[in-house]
């Protein structure tokens, strides 16, 4: 059974998502986190979404504040402002929209939370489970899968090449004018996207540049931060991974100190593992049991 749940974060924002209820009552859950210009209506999703319920697990897929390009985000007092979707948010604000969801779920009765993201949304898992962590928070959280998680600030040297210093400047000159909310030049990103996001990703972002997959000396403390089963796939065809992919899993294997690492690629799939959502459902469902 399909239904629409709305949510407020604790910083005042109301969201909304659908959740796919099994035919037997169940504690279990997925929370699924999307990435950049995304959202919850994707074809992947709803593949996902059917598959793991048909299996016995709930599945909610929201809409956090980076939906799509640009968007209103709306207040729980019903004021909308415009500092939404892939242009303006911040990555770290999305520890209240998971943290929203989790105590969600809580409320609706599901006591056993796994908690997926595709591409930028496995950056803010990875974070807010990290945050979460420390607030001593974690304990309803049972699994985490990770699908294609991106070196983000890597990729976007390699993309940029000589361009990187240039555009970094130009974004720290618009900073000094406390121009935040000015839009980016058009080659700075493969999306428009304002100042502040972009000085997030690429100059101030120590907390969420932890997949550092050039660096062999990284000893990827955020990742063993996390000791409950961990899931990471990607795909073997065109996702964004600028390593040889078989290499990275078997570096991150030794890397990752985790009796219950479940890390692999789809054969086939790209990055949005299209044509091959049955088959990563068919991997998530065995990995959760």
């Amino acid at each position: 059974m399909l239904e629409r749940v709305y949510f407020n974060t604790e910083d005042e924002i109301e969201l909304v998502g659908l959740l796919e209820r099994p035919t037997n009552p169940t504690k279990r859950v997925v929370i699924s986190v999307h990435g950049m210009q995304s959202n919850c209506l994707k074809r992947r999703e709803d593949i996902l979404s059917k598959e793991i319920s048909n299996a016995g697990v709930a599945y909610f897929a929201f809409n956090n504040r980076g939906a799509e390009l640009m968007t209103y985000t709306r207040k729980t007092t019903g004021e909308k402002v415009l500092n939404g979707g892939s242009v303006y948010e911040d990555v770290l604000d999305g520890y209240y929209d998971i943290k929203g969801a989790i105590n969600k779920m809580l409320e609706l009765g599901y006591t056993d939370i796994y908690l997926q993201g595709h591409s930028l949304g496995c950056t803010k898992i990875v974070y807010t489970y990290n945050k979460l962590k420390n607030e001593n928070n974690v304990k309803n959280i049972k699994g985490i899968m990770l699908l294609s998680l991106v070196d983000i600030p890597d990729c976007q040297k390699y993309d940029l090449g000589d361009k990187y210093a240039e555009m970094m400047e130009y974004a720290e000159n618009k900073e000094k004018e406390g121009k935040l909310n000015d839009l980016m030049p058009i080659e700075s990103f493969d999306h428009p996207i304002c100042v502040r996001s972009y000085l997030r990703y690429f100059k101030y972002n120590k907390d969420i540049d932890f997949a550092r997959f050039w660096d062999k000396d990284y000893n990827f403390k955020e990742l063993n931060n996390i000791q409950i089963p961990l899931f990471l796939r990607w795909g073997n065809v065109h996702d964004l991974v600028l390593q040889n992919l078989s290499n990275l899993i078997e570096i991150l294997k030794s890397k990752i100190q985790n009796e219950k690492l479940d890390i692999g690629y789809i054969d086939g799939a790209d990055h949005g593992y299209t044509g091959k959502e049955e088959t990563l459902a068919k991997e998530i469902i065995s990995f959760i049991g």
